[in-house]
């Protein structure tokens, strides 16, 4: 029988293993593994599954109509109507190179979605024998994709470390993360793309106000961020981001700042940021958001998915105190708030790191707290 369980406030994780740290050595408490909590209840209310059989979701986002769009590492740009069916033929089927973790990524609708149909979407390629990044601007006519044009390249690639998620932010700005492509000294390099988070007008065009002249480059010191969100009242904006073994990150990102990466994990510096929460062991944090809403409890909590640690996590920013929300289907990639308040979140157990269940990958719409 599937693992469907939706914990309610239940396992409240301790906030001194977990949370703001004086050192990193000080969060040495293993988090329980879910598997070891499902004997513990055998509710199954709360949660929809509203797609499966999906093949490796990495990204999605809601249109104001309603849609659900969301991309498929092998290449996939899919989507499900406002009345619920998921369409079997995709928007568009990118030539992404899915090499380990690279692929097809992010995605991003253009605020004006409704009226212009323009989304963004963040890919891997292969140019020379080596491991490319992209970011394309595409427009969508009748769930098929009718033009597109390259915003930014050439972002180093690699099997792993590629960032990639995408996020408009209350700025009307377009922000996209990169990794390191495995290659640790380039996220101190302001002349390289990777290890960093871009700023970009929604034309592709640089801002005027970015940290850097001239430059697509907002914040740098990073390893491999996976999700960005902003804070719905305060406009603060979160990233999380893959530590090297452990040390995973949740940061506060500030224009023009240095996190640190590869001189310093979770600690700041004279010259970097200290991270504002710091797990290890590993979580592995992927996307993230502030719920606008109080439908579900949890208005601007941090809500994280985790792809280590298997479970859905709340965090009051303001109180430090952390929940773990929702366990039992395995690796979590990708979670956002819907027009109707509730949480869309996409599984990823077909990554080659996960076990995969009956009808993985899905996506979970959760109706309860």
């Amino acid at each position: 029988m599937e693992k469907r369980i939706l914990i309610i406030a239940i396992f409240v994780v301790i906030a001194g293993v977990v949370t703001i740290i004086m050192t990193p050595s000080d969060t040495t408490i293993p988090i329980p593994e879910p598997e070891s909590l499902l004997n513990k209840t055998t509710s199954n209310q709360g949660i929809d599954i509203i797609a499966e059989n999906l093949n490796t979701p990495w990204a999605i986002d809601i249109s104001k109509d309603n849609r659900i769009f969301f991309t498929e590492r092998d290449g996939k740009i899919r989507t499900i109507s406002s009345d619920g069916k998921i369409i079997e033929e995709p928007v568009a089927f990118i030539r992404a190179e899915q090499q380990g973790g690279s692929g097809l990524l992010g995605i991003a609708l253009h605020p004006n979605f409704t009226d212009n149909h323009l989304m963004y979407i963040y890919h891997t390629y292969m140019k020379n024998n080596q491991l490319f990044n992209k970011v394309l601007i595409l427009k969508e006519k009748d769930n098929r994709i009718i033009q597109s044009k390259i915003l930014i390249d050439d972002i180093p690639g690699s099997l792993y470390n590629n960032g990639g998620r995408l996020k408009i932010g209350p700025d009307n700005k377009l922000y996209i993360t990169t990794g390191d492509a495995s290659n640790p000294h380039l996220a101190q390099n302001i002349s390289s793309l990777a290890g960093k988070i871009l700023r970009l007008n929604l034309d592709g065009s640089i801002p005027k106000d970015n940290p850097f002249k001239n430059s697509p480059i907002y914040s740098y010191g990073h390893r491999n961020v996976q999700g960005i969100a902003w804070h719905p009242e305060t406009r603060d904006m979160y990233a999380s981001e893959h530590g090297p073994s452990g040390f995973d990150e949740i940061n506060l990102i500030l224009p023009g700042r240095n996190y640190g990466w590869p001189d310093v994990k979770c600690e700041g510096t004279a010259t970097s940021e200290k991270a504002v929460y710091c797990f290890n062991p590993a979580l592995a944090p992927s996307g993230i958001t502030f719920p606008a809403s109080d439908k579900l409890g949890y208005k601007n909590d941090l809500i994280i998915t985790t792809l280590k640690g298997s479970h859905l996590r709340q965090i009051d920013t303001d109180s430090n105190q952390q929940n773990n929300i929702l366990v039992g289907y395995g690796r979590l990639r990708d979670v956002v708030e819907g027009n109707d308040g509730f949480l869309y979140v996409l599984t990823s157990n077909k990554d080659g790191r996960g076990i995969p269940e009956n009808n993985d990958d899905k996506i979970l719409k959760i109706l309860k707290s």
